[in-house]
């Protein structure tokens, strides 16, 4: 029997809290709303924003982790985009990058399509799902003493890939849109890691 999903903490205030002291920290968003998180607390260059790419976010985290294992690279997404794409979890625990966290925003609802349930709303557990996949770390965070953990966590290293699953409030709350343009995106990005922008 599944428990229904019940979070409380305000989305923005746990994304800023997240980002505050972020150094060289490498973001990844996923989809719709977590992008719009990040972006609330501030554009960066080093933040790369997906957009159309729903369930691909953990996925491109792990390919930057692994180009870039010196830096750490923490994935913001959603309960929904997170479990259109619950197999790359298997791929991600199977590739062990140490410096890999995916921090999963979980209202319990699909938040772009008009707040359908999601299977999270339902009581899937990802925290548990993830570690049973072979993640080195996973909590579930419902309060603010874990955020701040959370926050703390970002900043130490790990034997392997770590997820959050972060009860959050279900609700909508006003759009900040970061830049659309993917190629901008992306040169901006490269231009941040060192590359030559093409």
């Amino acid at each position: 029997m599944v428990t229904p999903l019940s979070g409380t903490l305000d989305r923005r205030a746990v994304v800023s809290r997240l980002l505050r002291d972020r150094a060289d920290l490498l973001v990844v968003t996923g989809l719709g709303s977590p992008s719009y998180d990040v972006n609330a607390a501030g554009d960066h260059d080093g933040n790369y924003y997906l957009w159309g790419a729903m369930g691909a976010a953990a996925l491109v985290g792990l390919g930057l982790a692994q180009a870039r294992p010196e830096r750490t690279v923490l994935v913001i997404t959603g309960d929904g985009e997170q479990l259109m794409g619950l197999g790359g979890l298997a791929t991600i625990a199977v590739a062990c990058p140490a410096n890999l966290v995916i921090a999963v925003l979980n209202n319990g609802h699909y938040g772009e399509t008009g707040m359908q349930v999601s299977h999270s709303g339902f009581g899937l557990e990802l925290a548990q799902v993830a570690l049973a996949m072979g993640f080195a770390a996973t909590a579930t965070v419902t309060d603010d003493a874990g955020v701040e953990a959370l926050a703390e966590a970002l900043k130490a290293g790990a034997a392997g890939p770590r997820l959050y699953d972060i009860r959050i409030k279900a609700e909508n709350v006003p759009r900040s849109l970061p830049p659309r343009d993917a190629v901008h995106i992306k040169n901006r990005f490269r231009a941040h890691l060192g590359f030559e922008v093409t």
